[in-house]
């Protein structure tokens, strides 16, 4: 079984695969200050309420934007399930090519979502992820990663403004009845939902318009299921689609390894 860890800005999802299928999901808290014990003694909690065991762990692949909190999991990997965990970037053999100007800083998790969006959709593909950041991935329709987009998160910037505006409340990021609003909450949801709409719209068809074709549009991230009901410009919503992306590149990865 292969043990997969990403680790975002916001969250850590770690999951347990058995060959193709995703058996297990979990999803913590990034900033939650916990030291290399702490972590170990998390995860034999979670594993403790399913039906594996440590020795079950046969490979481990990790995908991370988070360099300090990185070490712990593959000193995990190494001592608890006995395994040297493969590490995803632009350097591994992912089996896309990458036709960006530096490929080693392009993301992990959006080089996972490239290759699973890839490989079930086929090309041109346009991969919207929205979490910390929204972040668009491009690929060719012959398999090439060749850009993206990276702008601040909803959440993100819904935050900002309570952190900055001193009358500005927190809000959920709920869309209201109606566009006009009449109270300072629903003001704000309005702004940043509907803002991320039209900015997700626009987006979408400045890329098509520069690729001078269609391309199918894939969404995965928290706040997905949430844009994607007001739009039409999203075809397709994958919940695990970066999970999916690290257990084939970990295959990738190993079928090179041994050739």
């Amino acid at each position: 079984m292969l043990f997969a860890v990403d680790i975002g800005n916001t969250n850590i999802v770690i999951g347990i695969f058995k060959d193709e299928s995703l058996l297990h999901r979990w999803r913590l808290d990034t900033h939650t200050r916990k030291t290399e014990d702490e972590w170990r003694i998390l995860l034999k909690s979670l594993f403790s309420d399913t039906d594996l065991s440590e020795s079950d762990i046969s490979g481990a692949a990790v995908s991370s934007v988070v360099p300090d909190v990185t070490p712990y999991f593959v000193s995990i990997s190494t001592n608890l399930f006995n395994v040297v965990p493969v590490m995803i970037s632009g350097l591994s053999a992912i089996g896309m090519p990458i036709k960006t100007d530096d490929p080693l800083s392009v993301g992990a998790d959006r080089l996972c979502n490239a290759v699973a969006g890839y490989e079930k959709y086929g090309g041109p593909l346009i991969i919207i992820d929205f979490g910390t950041a929204t972040t668009f991935d491009i690929v060719s329709q012959g398999g090439e990663y060749i850009g993206g987009i990276i702008s601040p998160g909803f959440e993100t910037a819904a935050q900002h403004l309570h952190m900055h505006a001193a009358k500005l409340p927190s809000v959920e990021l709920q869309f209201p009845d109606t566009i006009i609003a009449k109270n300072t909450e629903k003001s704000m949801q309005v702004g940043i939902l509907y803002g991320a709409v039209g900015s997700v719209e626009g987006i979408i068809s400045r890329i098509k318009e520069e690729l001078q074709s269609e391309a199918t549009v894939i969404a995965t991230g928290g706040l997905a299921p949430v844009i994607r009901e007001k739009t039409d410009v999203i075809q397709y919503y994958e919940p695990d689609l970066t999970m999916t992306g690290i257990e084939k590149i970990y295959r990738r990865i190993i079928k090179s390894s041994n050739n």
